[in-house]
């Protein structure tokens, strides 16, 4: 008898880690790094919120995740307190003061190639240590230093390297991209000798930074030594972020995008993020079909969804930017009436190509792959849902002086010439033209949804440039449509399609031939590709059990107590 007990038991724990990666009834972290993982567990089992949970694992992902965790860059969070209540709170890099419409383009007005990627002016004011304090100050119930106190001892005595950072710091792109700025030469290089697996790796000037900001708070990465690091820094590389720009930084708190779609309550981020308005797009659009009725990975579910995001990505480029800036017909455009506009275009037969595609009529109208992504949900009930970038692997490769950390490129998520294509392949008109203090269009879209009864159900989101939100409504699609279990909803192979260039990407070693071919039939140009994003997300079931599961593609961790 006692033999069979065992085997059942073992049975249904081995079956438990099919459907998640942890699970348990009081907190739960889903986290790019073990390293940042652990920590957010450890503060959650001191009796902290997830509030302080996300501050300390967003300090721990800037030493352990050099290549996209930051304190150089910025981004978005969106917060779902115990009471139901939810918030988004903006930490989007801006555009310094000096910096204008022009500015990347040459006396012919064209573009200067790289210099919006790589040089100096290439970085926005960098908002990622600001949004954390003010998160902190307002909703955190821990003290601020016992937070960051993880990952300062992180940096200053070291980190096993993971397979992940061995393989991009020994690289031969990235290694020499690092190798073209002194200070990161010095910190992200060995002098032509290559990292080890799981090799200590120290960053003693970034301990100082987080010592620094531990103890004055966070604004001295503003107002103190650290602002100093940062001019000096842009003396040196020709940047163009000034006291004035470090001084004024503020993030920004919002209201979120709320998004209806099949008796669930999706909450995502608004304006300067897409994320948001184009996800509810896609949904709106979608559900005016029975998914039930298609085959999941099919040629003519591919078709149909590759269709909806064509139409959602053309409306992005075409009227989102800085809300703070420019007026943008949101209601409009979250509508269920202009989904079904947009939707009415579509074709179940073939293929309508994006050159035929425009934005939609609207009457009074004349991004990273390189980012990470964590959920976090407290034995309280509150939950966080934060994605954060630097925009691409190492952002622009600087890395500011005695302070060790590195430098984002935002400034070219930007249209830095209308039409014109970012990193990501991604085009933007004069809504995204850059501003002085103007902050750039992201596709970041940090997500909680609750069920019918109002109830917290999931805590989403993921890293992948333009392809976060096709991510995350493939996500939803699998989980609310298909009825998929957290893991299998990750874990299946993504495709993605943003209107121009006009191609589905497909993950590779996935879609058989057929399927291809089918696609091809329709009119669709197919191209295989690496893995797209990297969800961490959070299910909480009925009984409040909380299943943590990181995507395989880059190897995250996750932890539940």
């Amino acid at each position: 008898m006692k033999k069979c007990i065992s085997i059942f038991f073992i049975f249904n724990y081995l079956v438990s880690f099919e459907i998640s990666d942890a699970i348990g009834y009081n907190g739960a972290v889903a986290s790019s790094k073990k390293e940042a993982s652990n920590i957010g567990i450890e503060i959650l089992q001191r009796g902290g919120n997830a509030i302080d949970a996300a501050v300390a694992v967003g300090f721990a992902l800037s030493v352990v995740h050099p290549s996209a965790g930051n304190i150089g860059g910025g981004g978005f969070m969106v917060i779902r307190f115990s009471n139901g209540e939810v918030t988004s709170i903006d930490f989007r890099e801006t555009a310094p003061l000096q910096s204008n419409r022009d500015m990347f383009l040459d006396d012919k007005l064209e573009v200067i190639q790289g210099m919006s990627k790589y040089s100096g002016k290439a970085c926005g004011v960098p908002g990622t240590v600001y949004g954390l304090g003010y998160a902190h100050e307002k909703y955190g119930t821990m003290s601020w230093e016992s937070l960051l106190y993880p990952s300062i001892q992180l940096a200053k005595y070291g980190f096993s390297l993971d397979y992940h950072n061995f393989k991009l710091l020994n690289s031969p792109r990235y290694s020499n991209f690092l190798s073209q700025d002194a200070e990161s030469k010095k910190i992200f290089t060995k002098n032509n000798e290559p990292y080890k697996l799981n090799e200590l790796f120290i960053q003693s000037d970034l301990a100082h930074t987080l010592i620094r900001i531990a103890k004055y708070g966070y604004n001295e990465f503003y107002n103190g030594i650290t602002a100093d690091y940062i001019v000096d820094c842009m003396n040196r590389v020709g940047g163009i972020i000034s006291y004035e720009d470090l001084k004024s930084y503020k993030a920004i708190e919002r209201e979120p995008i709320k998004i209806n779609y099949r008796n669930h309550v999706i909450y995502s981020m608004p304006l300067p993020s897409s994320g948001g308005i184009t996800l509810s797009n896609i949904l709106n659009q979608i559900e005016n079909v029975n998914l039930s009725e298609f085959e999941v990975g099919s040629a003519k579910f591919i078709h149909l969804l590759s269709e909806v995001e064509k139409r959602s990505y053309a409306d992005r480029a075409e009227f989102l930017g800085d809300s703070d800036f420019i007026n943008v017909p949101l209601q409009k455009l979250i509508s269920k009436e202009y989904a079904d506009d947009r939707f009415s275009t579509i074709s179940m037969k073939k293929a309508i190509p994006s050159k035929k595609i425009g934005h939609g009529n609207i009457d009074f109208w004349n991004e990273s792959e390189e980012t990470t992504h964590f959920s976090i949900v407290d034995k309280y009930g509150n939950a966080v849902s934060l994605t954060t970038t630097v925009n691409g692997w190492f952002g622009n490769g600087i890395t500011v002086d005695n302070a060790g950390f590195l430098l984002n490129n935002e400034m070219d998520d930007f249209s830095i010439k209308p039409g014109y294509p970012n990193l990501y392949g991604l085009v933007g008109n004069e809504a995204n033209s850059i501003q002085p203090n103007k902050r750039m269009l992201s596709s970041m879209t940090p997500t909680i949804v609750e069920n019918e009864n109002n109830e917290l159900i999931y805590v989403l989101g993921t890293p992948g440039g333009s392809t976060i939100i096709t991510s995350v409504a493939q996500i939803l699609i699998n989980l609310i449509d298909f009825n998929m279990p957290l893991k299998e909803a990750v874990s299946r192979k993504r495709f993605h399609h943003q209107w121009l260039p006009d191609v589905i990407q497909v993950e590779k070693n996935y879609f058989s031939p057929e399927v291809i071919s089918r696609l091809e039939k329709y009119g669709h140009k197919v191209s295989e590709r690496s893995s797209i994003g990297e969800a961490n997300c959070i299910y909480i079931d009925g009984t409040g059990l909380k299943y943590s599961t990181s995507d395989s593609r880059r190897g995250g961790v996750s932890k539940a107590y």
